[in-house]
């Protein structure tokens, strides 16, 4: 398989990985729409009546990323204090948008803040109100040059550092999909696990090598070690014309439903209607840059869960002091430190295989401190834009939470 045909298949997979779109809509279909200069708080939570805040966050290396806050709920009394905090993280290709977008009955968001929640959004950076660096431009390469690993490293203890010295509580975590990623990573390195109250992972990804998606095992088979250098492309915006051309092509395989991308890519979910996925798509996907894209590739295709692998030895040795990248082991993860997974039967990215490899690696965890939720009809998605996501998922984690307040 050539260069061109790689780069055919991961960018497909970008664009297939959070939505359902036809073929050629997304180069049409911009994000110009939301006006300059409104944020997440103007734009999706005022409308509901629920007090937001918006903050920046810079991390150690220069990105200015953005969080919003919903203190309080929309009946709670304005003069009280904010209750215990939770900082809630998206996955790959979207943003903090993905838990505002649905009505305050369905998004997580909005419930655990009428919960009693003081809830803070994160946003990658790169996305759309995480564009900004002290010193670099995002239209440069340099501005790029990250993979998920500095999300480890930079952004989660960054944000988390910040809702501390605001509320001077610890805060809950919750992520979905590569939130989970970043999060399982830092735990195991022990990252940010002593200034967090616990972690409801939704969707959990630490191994990818079960993944049954067609289209995932395409990419799993393709090499891509040397994506950036073949292309010269530092930025994944699936939202652009040549992505658009590349996807069109791509619709030409056998087997692949371009009408339908998001079951191919997900799997079967439970509880997603069209006009849920119709919202979202007014606002996602968005950029993440292109190791982000390599580095998944290679968690998934080696069937390890390590660094970023700059494929040449040398470069590696630079890096790590070693040929091959460091592994995050998932077993370091503090025993007793509160975890609450919840995965879906028919999810054909976060397959139940591979949670179940990493719930092997938690087998030494405190008993009392793990709670497992497996939901047999449940698909990838399901669990953060799925309308009945409240009676099966977010009602499980208001009481964990509430239990290791």
């Amino acid at each position: 398989m050539g260069p061109a045909a790689v780069a055919v298949l991961i960018i497909l997979c970008a664009a297939a990985a959070e939505a359902r779109v036809p073929a050629g809509h997304l180069a049409t279909r911009r994000r110009d729409s939301v006006p300059a200069g409104v944020g997440a708080c103007a734009l999706a939570v005022a409308p509901f009546g629920y007090p937001c805040e918006e903050h920046t966050v810079t991390t150690v290396d220069g990105y200015i990323l953005s969080l919003q806050r919903i203190p309080r709920g929309r009946r709670a009394s304005g003069g009280g204090g904010a209750g215990q905090p939770v900082l809630l993280q998206h996955g790959v290709l979207t943003d903090g948008m993905t838990w505002l977008l649905s009505s305050p009955e369905e998004s997580l968001a909005y419930i655990l803040a009428d919960s009693g929640f003081d809830v803070w959004v994160a946003n990658n950076r790169g996305t759309r109100w995480s564009s900004r660096h002290v010193s670099l431009d995002s239209s440069s390469r340099r501005y790029w040059d990250w993979s998920w690993d500095d999300l480890v490293v930079n952004d989660m203890p960054s944000l988390v550092d910040y809702i501390y010295s605001h509320t001077e509580q610890k805060p809950h975590f919750l992520g979905h999909s590569m939130g989970t990623l970043v999060a399982l990573a830092a735990f195991s390195e022990g990252r940010t696990v002593d200034k967090l109250k616990s972690a409801a992972l939704l969707t959990p990804v630490a191994y990818l090598s079960h993944m049954t998606t067609p289209l995932g095992i395409l990419l799993a088979k393709a090499f891509v070690g040397e994506l950036i250098t073949i292309l010269g492309v530092a930025e994944f915006n699936p939202v652009t014309p040549a992505v658009a051309s590349l996807f069109k092509e791509l619709c030409r395989h056998p087997g692949t439903n371009c009408y339908d991308l998001l079951t191919d890519f997900t799997g079967k979910n439970y509880c997603l209607n069209s006009s849920a996925v119709d919202v979202f798509l007014q606002y996602e996907p968005q950029p993440t840059s292109t190791k982000t894209m390599v580095h998944l590739a290679q968690t998934f295709r080696d069937g390890v869960l390590s660094k970023y692998d700059y494929v040449w030895p040398g470069v590696n040795v630079e890096k790590y002091g070693q040929p091959d990248p460091p592994a995050y082991n998932m077993s370091n993860i503090p025993a007793g430190f509160p975890l609450f997974l919840s995965y879906g039967g028919r999810d054909e990215l976060a397959d139940p295989g591979d949670v179940g490899r990493l719930l092997g690696d938690l087998r030494g965890h405190d008993p009392g401190r793990l709670t497992v939720q497996y939901l047999e009809q449940f698909a990838h998605a399901d669990f953060v834009i799925g309308t009945c996501a409240k009676d099966y998922v977010y009602n499980h984690v208001v009481s964990f939470f509430n239990r290791f307040n």
